[in-house]
């Protein structure tokens, strides 16, 4: 698709994060300015590379401006469990500007443009703009949000309602920062990767995978997610977006051709 993985009516990176923060906090123009102000280093990174590692200490945060990245924890035989998934605008790594050392690791799913701001440099607009803080704990605490929703899913529901879920909310996270077209947005992630997220077997979500195109509900093709049936999507998924915590309207909107990533 045209780039979808950066929307392109944006004229400064920090815009992304200042778009991000705005859908959940409504920023004053203060605000918006420091957002905007901070300084930062933009770096591209190559696909399924460690951004940050179990164990490191981090000095500085990233804010993703293209691409996909990841949280996942690693288990000794080389598996592996993999706990978020990030797009355009997020700041994954926000609670290493508290924590000593990562407790996760943090990589790139697809090739990626990342804007990373200091630690410091986040400090001394805290000093300047105090009400910053509350807006960045706030993203954190959806974050955490995010994860309470996960564990409902891998331990409660089944399957087909785990998947459902999934793409209901990667398809709602992504509206908010523009980066659907209709009822269509990127999927990034390999099966791979959706069933380590999942808690399946590849095997297993292929079928479900199937299922779902069976019944018309989505259709996957070249990295492009369909939801062809939003409202039966979000019944199989029992899908209830308050978690996300943001001014998102559930009824999408009529479906349009999106091209893949």
């Amino acid at each position: 698709m045209p780039d979808r993985a950066m929307p392109t009516a944006y004229g400064t990176p920090l815009e992304l994060l200042a778009r991000k923060l705005d859908s959940c906090a409504h920023l004053t123009d203060s605000e918006r300015a420091a957002i905007l102000g901070l300084s930062h280093t933009v770096r591209t990174m190559p696909a399924r590379h460690d951004i940050v590692r179990f164990g490191q200490h981090s000095t500085q945060c990233c804010l993703v401006l293209q691409g996909w990245v990841s949280r996942y924890a690693a288990l000794a035989e080389g598996e592996r469990q993999i706990l978020s998934f990030y797009i355009a605008g997020d700041m994954p790594d926000l609670q290493s500007l508290h924590l000593h050392r990562m407790d996760h690791h943090l990589a790139t799913l697809t090739a990626c443009t990342l804007a990373f701001i200091s630690h410091d440099e986040l400090r001394r607009v805290f000093e300047r703009h105090p009400s910053l803080i509350g807006i960045l704990w706030r993203d954190t605490m959806i974050d955490a949000a995010h994860y309470r929703e996960r564990i409902t899913s891998l331990g409660r529901r089944q399957a087909l309602g785990r998947v459902a879920h999934l793409f209901c909310e990667l398809y709602l996270r992504q509206r908010t920062m523009g980066l659907t077209s209709g009822l269509s947005c990127p999927l990034a992630p390999k099966q791979a990767e959706l069933a380590d997220a999942l808690g399946l077997t590849s095997v297993h979500l292929n079928r479900v995978l199937r299922t779902l195109r069976t019944r018309g509900l989505v259709t996957l093709a070249g990295g492009v997610l369909t939801i062809e049936d939003w409202d039966e999507l979000v019944a199989v998924a029992e899908f209830d977006p308050t978690f996300l915590h943001q001014s998102i309207d559930q009824a999408a909107p009529a479906r349009e051709t999106v091209e893949p990533a």
